[in-house]
């Protein structure tokens, strides 16, 4: 029998597939649960719902579900470039951020060149990379985030690509603009600087720096944002990046054509109208991440300070048989051990009722 492994190309034979957040259906036919009595916390989803903006922009869209998507998202990218203050030729769109980040890769990396990221980052980044043959350079965390002059110690003749993020996932944590600022002023022109803010609309005030802020002034650099998070559309894929025009014409080179559908496009259109969503998303997520800390200070439990919309709370021991306890309770949330922190569960911020269910549920597997 053929082994069609080997025949893979070695960067994809050694690669593990991305695991997502167990569904909800899945738990329910597994434990033979009632799915209405189940809590998701395990993919930083928007737990209010979608914009009521969106859903009623994706019916007005269902009678052309016949015609293939605008393929150039006019709308949608001339209200980014709108609203970022930079032209439609510095935009792509993606479905979702993980697709900007594979046309990335797909575009500047190779056998023999490599990226650079951290320790806990997001598992895309060496996925994108193995899978074209790159090397992955891993520089050590510092504090459980990005230590980004070690970073800029492993860029090296080879390297094409740098991908930071600010809220890192699934850590939480962040830097702020003066690190940045130091930090693109000694990277070296010919590597790419991925910033990806998938979470960057939860930050207040000016603690985290805007990626938007830098790009007159670092050509090399491309923000990577997200309509999945705040947005609350997850389910219809749709992100996009913020460049030069040189940077974004090389990436529409690899994208697929209609690679946002014409549901998301307008779905995200309104989404991205919709101010007052958005401020609610933050108001929700600010308390239920003091409710969460709450919860864990009870307990007698540490965490990771986050930015994002989910907090890393350390266990003090094996997450695992507590992961798998807390599903038997009807609780779903996300182990981390693959990210190097055998101890920690990263919890979504969910409803304030979906937070109670959740530490009530984490007590009782303590032994609280």
């Amino acid at each position: 029998m053929t082994d069609f492994l080997a025949l893979a190309q070695p960067g994809v034979q050694k690669l593990s597939p991305y695991v997502p957040g167990k569904p909800v259906d899945e738990l329910a036919r597994e434990l033979d649960l009632d799915p209405a009595t189940i809590v998701k916390l395990a993919s930083n989803e928007n737990p209010l719902g979608p914009s009521p903006k969106a859903l009623q922009a994706i019916r007005d869209e269902l009678a052309e579900l016949t015609r293939y998507p605008d393929g150039n998202g006019f709308a949608l990218k001339s209200l980014l470039a709108e609203r970022c203050g930079v032209q439609t030729s510095q935009v792509t769109l993606g479905n979702g951020s993980n697709d900007i980040l594979e046309l990335v890769a797909r575009a500047y990396l190779a056998p023999g060149l490599n990226a650079v990221f951290s320790e806990h980052a997001f598992a895309v980044y060496p996925i994108a990379t193995q899978a074209v043959g790159a090397q992955g350079k891993v520089v050590p965390a510092r504090d459980h985030g990005h230590d980004l002059q070690a970073m800029l110690a492993a860029i090296d003749a080879n390297t094409r690509v740098v991908f930071i993020a600010n809220p890192n996932n699934p850590t939480g944590t962040w830097f702020g603009p003066q690190a940045l600022s130091d930090f693109l002023a000694r990277v070296p022109e010919h590597v790419l600087v991925v910033l990806d803010e998938a979470y960057i609309e939860y930050a207040q005030g000016d603690e985290l720096p805007d990626g938007l802020d830098y790009l007159a002034r670092h050509e090399n650099l491309l923000v990577s944002r997200t309509f999945s998070k705040a947005y609350g559309l997850a389910a219809l894929r749709v992100g996009y990046a913020i460049s030069s025009a040189q940077i974004a014409d090389v990436l529409n080179r690899v994208r697929q054509p209609f690679n946002v559908n014409s549901l998301a496009l307008a779905a995200a259109c309104a989404a991205f109208d919709d101010a007052e969503y958005l401020a609610q998303s933050r108001r929700v997520n600010d308390a239920g991440m003091a409710q969460l800390e709450a919860g864990f200070r009870a307990l007698g439990l540490g965490w990771i300070p986050s930015r994002g919309n989910f907090v890393a709370v350390d266990l003090g021991r094996e997450s695992m048989p507590l992961y798998q306890a807390l599903l038997r309770e009807g609780v779903i949330v996300r182990p981390v051990a693959n990210y190097g922190m055998p101890t920690y569960l990263r919890v979504s911020i969910g409803l304030p009722e979906e937070n109670a269910r959740f530490l009530e549920a984490l007590a009782k597997v303590l032994g609280a």
